[in-house]
């Protein structure tokens, strides 16, 4: 053991599930921190001023003290080296961009240098990376050493940025929470399954699992959309497909200057330019538009004077709407046009490269499209402009700005119908309109493009001044009924005694009732009793397995001590939980596990997730369970053997159910009221000697809703292999 002024990290493990420490994922370290043991933060020499002059955002951080600056008061009166760490890394994630905030540090009874931290991450390999940051950034604290905080923040922020959710993914995940919908990450990327099991729906950012790939094709061959838009009375613009430039400028000339030239595949606006009326731009435009769709067929259309503005619909609503602005710069008569860009236009902050940014760097020297918009001025990137002269970079394109409570209803309307046209569940809709607050026809406007997969940005960060929009509801809301949350019945036990038989005896209940149900225990994975493969997963991903196959309607998991304490629950939350007895600590000390109360911590993780509308099933003999009631969000149903136990005595007294056994069979018991007696004739003779796990599952059945005569049918047919 390490007896040196260090910090040392002993284990590190990400906890995937709702765990001791909190019900969402978490990182907890185990940390030595030697004879840092003796010197709380008062007692370092100018270390309060060193890490809130590196962090001063820790001013933020509340901590316990429960107010703006608490934890600098804690910092001042004096706290140990793991409290501080928490809090530093908790900085460095939210610096990086991936906001969080809880965190927690215990003391175990190793010796009184050995801490328990545990801190909330979105990411494992970022929440991996600041800690190891953070435990770097506080040495330097408390050893008076330069650190570069800069350079560690930037690293982290690369991170979040290629390992997180993109920003318009995480709106709908944080819809679809709001709605206590779970969330499962499918890929690396952006593929994530809303919901469990049979009642589970996908998204891929602005794609979901109703986005048709036959939708999509159209939407990405843009004569055809035109086609069918024009058909079903939609205005687009008169047009032509063309295959050279010679026919370019030939159909131009037919259609009459100002035209359009864009991709015949293309999408998002690429390739495309506008308001051309020479020959030679036509013919340059061509070229731009066939090295960007990758294809020479090409089309001309009539140019439509307006601002662009992009609609999204979402299922049969219009619900946000953007313009587009044309970009300009100012000369100074010193700078090119280039720099001028960098210095006018790409300062916005809402302008990178970056997922997180609406809109993209400006770039005068290689962009097609501006290089093209830039001769027809007689300009390139290196020209200079004179003081005061300005000079246009793009005419449109650069959509950012809200004007959803201006859409005139007619237009919401055309917006839904091309949308519908096309077959898109989710589509973006380019028009273009002098005055979005008048019907299309009034004013010459036309839809120009449809678009699968939107871009979701520019309605989530709109300009200064205007409101986000809530697009990450409106498409959780068209996936699932406002009264659905794509939940299965999941049903969790945890304890020792008995506990895998009364998850078996619960499974086969379930089963019975017609539901096809999964069972994950220590003996392997079960899918309507049949045994599956597990191969090398843990028991954790064994769990999530079950969650993700769209044919089961009903899960249930033995959770065993060691897994709640090394991965966490493999759900978010149950529909029924139980919990059989507090025992088992004497198996757990290399947990830190040494007593009743410890264990009681554990056990409890099981009723911490139970629903509002959910059951927890608790053994009313053992005094520390029946202490757990007070934990659960849900109702509660004590079982015993014998109905004079005093905790269900009091139960019932409240009203309360209860289960219990007699002499002539097992009674389910709502207060006073005996709501049925199931037959001791109904328990297998092989499982004689197991009434206390039989009653636990009539408990779970019951919390189920199922009919006391089917639950002891079950229980008759039941085989324990």
């Amino acid at each position: 053991m390490t007896k040196k002024k260090d910090i040392e990290f002993l284990r590190v493990t990400h906890l995937r599930g709702p765990n001791i420490w909190t019900y969402r994922p978490v990182i907890e370290a185990w940390l030595d921190i030697g004879e840092l043991e003796n010197y709380p933060s008062d007692k370092i020499p100018g270390l309060y001023e060193r890490l809130t002059a590196m962090l001063p955002h820790l001013i933020e951080h509340r901590c316990g003290v429960g107010e703006r600056g608490g934890f600098h008061e804690r910092l001042r009166e004096g706290t140990y080296a793991g409290h501080i760490l928490e809090h530093v890394v908790l900085e460095l994630q939210n610096l990086a961009g991936m906001r969080t905030g809880f965190g927690k540090t215990r003391q175990t009874s190793e010796a009184g240098v050995i801490y328990k931290m545990a801190f909330r991450t979105r990411q494992e390999q970022v929440g991996r990376a600041a800690l190891a940051a953070g435990r770097e950034l506080l040495m330097a604290a408390i050893e008076d050493r330069p650190y570069d905080v800069a350079a560690t923040v930037q690293k982290l922020t690369d991170m979040v940025e290629s390992l997180c959710l993109g920003p318009s993914t995480s709106n709908i995940v944080d819809a679809a929470t709001d709605r206590r919908i779970p969330s499962i990450r499918l890929t690396d990327g952006n593929l994530v399954q809303l919901g469990h099991g049979a009642r589970q729906r996908r998204i891929w950012t602005a794609e979901t699992d109703a986005t048709s790939a036959i939708a999509e094709g159209i939407a990405s061959d843009k004569d055809l959309t035109k086609s069918l838009l024009a058909s079903a009375g939609v205005p687009v613009p008169e047009g032509e497909l063309v295959t050279s430039a010679d026919a370019a400028w030939e159909a131009a000339e037919d259609i009459g200057v100002p035209v359009v030239v864009k991709p015949y595949d293309g999408n998002h606006g690429r390739g495309v330019t506008l308001n051309l009326t020479e020959e030679q731009d036509v013919r340059a435009a061509y070229d731009l538009a066939v090295q960007r769709g990758g294809s020479r067929n090409v089309i001309i259309e009539r140019f439509i004077p307006g601002n662009e503005h992009r609609l999204l619909v979402v299922g049969k609503r219009m619900i946000a709407a953007a313009m587009g602005e044309s970009l300009w710069v100012t000369g100074d008569g010193k700078h090119n046009i280039l720099e001028l860009c960098n210095s006018q236009i790409n300062t916005d902050p809402r302008r990178g490269t970056t997922e997180d940014k609406p809109l993209g760097l400006v770039q005068p020297d290689i962009s097609g499209e501006i290089i093209l918009e830039l001769q027809r001025q007689n300009m390139t990137h290196t020209s200079v402009p004179h003081a005061g002269q300005q000079v246009l970079i793009q005419p449109n394109g650069n959509v950012a700005v809200d004007v959803t409570d201006l859409v005139h209803p007619d237009v919401a309307e055309m917006a839904t119908l091309a949308a519908r046209v096309v077959g898109l569940d989710i589509a973006g809709i380019d028009l273009v309109a002098q005055d979005i607050s008048k019907p299309l026809e009034e004013q010459g406007g036309a839809i120009i493009e449809v678009n699968a997969s939107p871009g979701l940005l520019a309605h989530l960060k709109p300009a200064e001044g205007s409101q986000p929009r809530p697009v990450g509801a409106a498409i959780v809301d068209q996936l699932f009924a406002a009264d659905e949350t794509g939940r299965i019945p999941v049903v969790g036990v945890a304890g020792e005694r008995h506990s895998v038989l009364i998850a078996k005896l619960t499974a086969w209940l379930l089963q019975v009732a017609g539901k096809m149900t999964g069972l994950a225990c220590e003996e392997g994975i079960y899918l309507n009793g049949r045994k599956v493969p597990r191969g090398p997963l843990s028991a954790w991903d064994s769990g999530q397995r079950l969650l993700l196959n769209r044919n089961v309607e009903a899960a249930v998991f033995h959770n065993g001590n060691r897994m709640i304490l090394s991965e966490g629950l493999a759900y978010d939350k149950c529909l029924v939980g139980i919990v059989t007895d507090s025992s088992g600590h004497e198996d757990l000390a290399e947990f830190f596990i040494r007593d009743a109360d410890d264990m009681y911590s554990v056990l409890r993780t099981q009723v911490d997730v139970v629903l509002p509308e959910g059951a927890a099933v608790l053994n009313a003999e053992d005094p520390r369970v029946v202490e757990m009631a007070d934990l659960s969000d849900g109702f509660v149903i004590f079982y015993a053997l014998d109905e004079n136990t005093p905790a269900i005595v009091e139960h019932r007294q409240d009203g309360e159910r209860a289960v219990f056994m007699r002499q002539n069979g097992f009674v389910l018991a709502a207060g006073a009221n005996e709501v049925a007696v199931l037959p001791l004739s109904c328990m297998p003779a092989s499982q004689k000697g197991n009434e206390e796990a039989v009653l636990a599952a009539i408990g779970a059945g019951w919390a189920l809703g199922l009919e006391p005569s089917l639950i002891a049918a079950a229980l008759r047919t039941f085989k324990a292999n």
